[in-house]
């Protein structure tokens, strides 16, 4: 490992330090001083800084990085790849980092890096804010920094006109010689709470009326800690969680979600990217090749996600005795085949790149869109099985750790709950971590960031559809169509098509 160029990554402890800056985090009814110390976070938050140490790691770093065009060191998937090698590369640290949480961290560090990273490549797309672009991929590289994102305008008045929702929905109030001073709020935020800075833009579906509206045409980047930005949670799961036995999941990996409230924030002119620009907004998910790389990352930590669920039902069906039953060995190549699936789709990502101007490569758009549309569709295909061939064996565990070590009961749950060659201590331990990745209210969660994590049911398929088109795909489809219609007429075979036998004649014409 070439150790002489400089480094400036995160340690974990590093990681965990940047946290506790005065950002206002609220939870049950407080504000929390530090993230990093509170129940509803701590387990998180030690999760992530794993991942800042693994950068370190003398067995990892390799893997995980390489030397970008500025000479530092960073995370792979943090600077533009130059090849589908590359891509490739990027790939295994993305997948090194998901299995640290055995696929179910999805908005990690490396995921907002599929924008971060373009940044370098194109900048000019941000002028007049372009010097703005550069920094920011320069702070976020060297420093492997991690940035959560708001796109979203929350749940209501969707069926009127944006200008009429000023009063919620995120916008410029004014100008100063600061910055620009915004208002209003957005969503998702996922891990808003541990990240060091959030990327704030509409949503790529979102359409604006020209004359009325650009002042909801922004793109910024804001540190979490912006005097007047609260960050407001959902329930911890993580707090909830009786112990590792209980919930070894929940209890470490909960990527807690927020809603951004910019109640008058100032915002830098150095951290605006895009300001009261309809078409830039609306244009940069692709322009930039964010819509390109991001679904490297999404792909790579869900088909992670479903080695570790194909891992998991495999030993439940052998702890049932049921393994080797013809029918339940169909459904586990059910979810297998889903499996498979998304690593040869991560896979061609890599292989099939194309070229950007400034010679890095990107994963093709129509390519990339196909993994947004089935990577939606993973949980709510896998659901099914499982609640098919397990029946009720989920629900046969005890009530938490605290009944293993009863001695009243402890002689009946060693008889009763055993597993098909397996102790009762190790069944149980297996079924309460099905419970927590498929059955918990931790794992409604994930079925529902799943099915909505690369935007709405329509806007996924829509974009597919769009994009197929504009690379030529459907052309091609159609112009296969063409050359058969063409291969015949009324009369027969048409001249010149290469066909004389007529079926109806059954000769040679």
């Amino acid at each position: 490992m070439d150790n002489n160029h400089p480094n400036e990554m995160m340690t974990g402890s590093e990681f965990l330090d940047s946290l506790d800056d005065g950002r206002h985090v609220y939870i049950y009814g407080e504000r929390v001083e530090n993230v990093c110390e509170h129940r509803a976070f701590r387990n998180s938050a030690h999760s992530l800084s794993r991942l800042y140490d693994a950068l370190h790691d003398p067995a990892s770093q390799e893997v995980m990085t390489d030397i970008d065009p500025d000479g530092y060191r960073t995370h792979r998937y943090f600077m533009p790849s130059r090849s589908a090698q590359d891509l490739l590369k990027a790939r295994d640290a993305i997948a090194h980092w998901s299995r640290l949480s055995y696929g179910f961290m999805g908005r990690t560090p490396d995921y907002k890096a599929g924008f971060t990273a373009t940044l370098h490549s194109d900048p000019d797309l941000y002028a007049p804010f372009h010097d703005n672009a550069q920094s920011w991929y320069r702070k976020s590289a060297r420093k492997v920094m991690f940035l959560n994102h708001v796109l979203v305008n929350p749940p209501v008045g969707r069926a009127r006109q944006i200008a009429d929702m000023r009063d919620i929905y995120l916008h410029v109030e004014k100008e100063t010689d600061a910055g620009i001073i915004v208002r209003g709020v957005k969503m998702v935020a996922t891990t808003a709470a541990l990240s060091n800075a959030t990327f704030v833009a509409q949503n790529s579906a979102t359409h604006y009326q020209a004359g009325a509206e650009e002042d909801f045409a922004l793109c910024f980047i804001l540190p979490m800690n912006a005097p007047n930005l609260k960050i407001m949670c959902r329930r911890s799961f993580e707090a909830a969680s009786l112990s590792p036995f209980d919930h070894p999941l929940s209890s470490r990996f909960d990527e807690n979600d927020s809603v951004l409230i910019f109640d008058g924030v100032l915002v830098p002119w150095e951290n605006v990217l895009i300001y009261r620009d309809i078409e830039r907004a609306r244009s940069f998910y692709a322009a930039s090749g964010f819509l390109n790389r991001y679904p490297l990352q999404s792909g790579t930590r869900l088909a992670v996600k479903m080695d570790f669920i194909c891992g998991l039902l495999s030993k439940v069906l052998e702890s049932n005795g049921s393994a080797q039953f013809r029918g339940i060995r169909t459904r586990l190549a059910d979810i297998v085949a889903l499996r498979n699936l998304m690593w040869s789709l991560t896979e061609n990502l890599c292989l099939n790149p194309e070229t950007r101007r400034d010679g890095s490569v990107v994963p093709r758009l129509e390519a990339a869109a196909t993994v947004r549309y089935f990577g939606t569709q993973m949980m709510s295909q896998l659901k099914p099985v499982f609640n098919t061939i397990l029946g009720g064996s989920p629900i046969m565990q005890t009530a938490s750790w605290l009944d293993m070590g009863n001695p009243e009961v402890r002689p009946l749950i060693d008889l009763y709950y055993q597993g098909t060659d397996q102790s009762a201590g190790e069944r149980m331990k297996l079924v309460k971590l099905l419970w927590d990745a498929l059955g918990s209210e931790f794992a409604g969660r994930h079925e529902l960031y799943e099915h909505n994590y690369a935007g709405n049911n329509e806007q996924v398929r829509l974009d597919m559809l769009r994009h197929c088109e504009s690379a030529g795909v459907l052309a091609q489809c159609t112009d296969l169509v063409d050359r058969c219609l063409a291969d015949y007429n009324e009369q027969g075979w048409a001249p010149g098509s290469g066909w004389r036998f007529d079926p109806a004649q059954h000769e040679i014409r």
